[in-house]
């Protein structure tokens, strides 16, 4: 299944890097950027979420908030937000399902590895409906920033 513009975005309840709930409804009002990538402590999530980090106030400007979900555990992801400095909350899917019901996991990745997330972007306006969405199949293609943006200035 694969999502796309004018789709309901799925709802869902992952935890944070603090041990805490986040629920994608209780940015209801708010934009939201769902960054789903591959794995922490890689050369271009690294690179991907530093952008995200240097770029922050850019998404606070547009009313939007940024999430970050893979399939790492959030014990990995805390030791990642803090070895980087990240400003943002980053997700655990540990059990696959939120990457599986936006369709964007691997059934294969590399080195023998299966069900990872693809990196992907989704923008969801303030009722819950998606307005872009970019599923990328190549791990090492990177979203495409402006558009992101774009898509923010205009909903």
């Amino acid at each position: 299944m694969s999502l796309k513009p004018g789709d309901k975005a799925p709802l869902f309840s992952l935890f944070n890097t603090n041990k805490e709930e986040v629920s994608i409804e209780s940015f209801r009002g708010k934009k939201v950027v769902l960054l789903f990538f591959p794995l922490a402590f890689t050369g271009v999530c690294t690179q991907e979420l530093c952008q995200i980090r240097d770029e922050k106030k850019e998404y606070e400007g547009l009313n939007a908030e940024v999430l970050g979900v893979s399939v790492d555990s959030l014990f990995t992801l805390e030791q990642f937000k803090e070895k980087e400095g990240y400003n943002i909350d980053l997700l655990s899917d540990f059990n696959k399902e939120v990457s599986q019901s936006y369709g964007c996991l691997y059934a294969d990745f590399a080195f023998g590895m299966r069900g990872v997330s693809k990196r992907s972007a989704f923008v969801i306006d303030g009722e819950g409906t998606i307005r872009y969405a970019e599923v990328l199949e190549k791990p090492t293609d990177l979203p495409n920033f402006e558009e992101i943006k774009s898509t923010l200035a205009s909903c």
